[in-house]
């Protein structure tokens, strides 16, 4: 089994077949987590949980780049390029605390710093990134962190709420980005999982963070509907292709795919209590 700890199949891409998309996931033995990314798509990944007994729950919470409404344009690789526009939205914390009163709520996020698309807010995505940590604190929920261009901020942060909550604060750097060093500080100093996807599968840039983190500190995802994996780029991802990234993950390791399905699917089940 395996389980897809950032997915979004509460998003538009799947309005037409998300069932489906679900169904086929769970007939594969691949669990789900479908990330918010906005109080709508939140309360949307809540409500699929719901329909399910087991294996699809939900993160709730505001990506920083819902602080302006803009279009984006996002190069993942020199043949690959997302596009997406977004819109203002305010952090109502009483909204989100309905929504983790759902029992099917396991995480809040996706919530963190982004600098790549935006340099200008700065003080305001860390203040909307700290507002999400103590929500998740107050609820004993880990957060499902975005970072992108910004590990020295979301170091700062984190190790400033670990000194004040400890071992209470914990979760996931989702889709990893950073360099071996900022891997180590991450899972050495502060406790969280790292988080790969389909990147993997095309690009070498995280073999060596791969090879020396334990283990024991990763998580397996998709990011879907975006970061498709070999041999399946160009087309939408679904939580399926899961065990793409994970048989890479196993290759680069140079250990059994049985091996990373049952670690990463304990890691899982142990962050999100699931």
């Amino acid at each position: 089994m395996l389980i897809d700890t950032h997915a979004h199949v509460n998003f538009n891409a799947y309005k037409n077949d998300g069932q489906e998309v679900i169904k086929r996931a769970l007939a594969g033995n691949t669990w789900l987590i479908n990330a918010g990314s906005q109080f709508s798509t939140s309360a949307r990944a809540v409500e699929i949980a719901q329909n399910y007994q087991t294996g699809v729950w939900a993160a709730v919470g505001i990506h920083p780049i819902h602080l302006g409404s803009e279009r984006f344009q996002t190069q993942v690789d020199k043949n690959e390029a997302v596009k997406f526009e977004t819109r203002a939205e305010k952090f109502e914390t009483e909204k989100y605390q309905k929504l983790i009163e759902n029992k099917k709520a396991v995480a809040v996020g996706e919530c963190g710093l982004d600098y790549y698309h935006n340099e200008k807010n700065k003080k305001q995505q860390k203040e909307l990134f700290i507002q999400q940590i103590d929500l998740a604190i107050k609820n004993n929920l880990p957060v499902i962190v975005h970072c992108r261009n910004a590990h020295n901020d979301v170091l700062e942060i984190l190790r400033k709420k670990n000194r004040k909550y400890g071992k209470k604060l914990r979760g996931v750097i989702h889709s990893f980005s950073g360099r071996l060093a900022q891997a180590r500080q991450y899972v050495e100093e502060l406790g969280f999982c790292l988080g790969f996807n389909g990147i993997i599968t095309f690009a070498r840039d995280y073999d060596k963070v791969l090879a020396e983190i334990g283990l024991e500190n990763l998580l397996m995802e998709t990011d879907c509907p975006y970061l498709t994996p070999e041999p399946f780029r160009g087309k939408r991802n679904e939580p399926l292709y899961v065990r793409y990234v994970a048989e890479k993950l196993a290759e680069i390791k140079n250990i059994s795919l049985v091996e990373v399905e049952k670690t990463t699917t304990q890691n899982a089940r142990e962050l999100f209590g699931i």
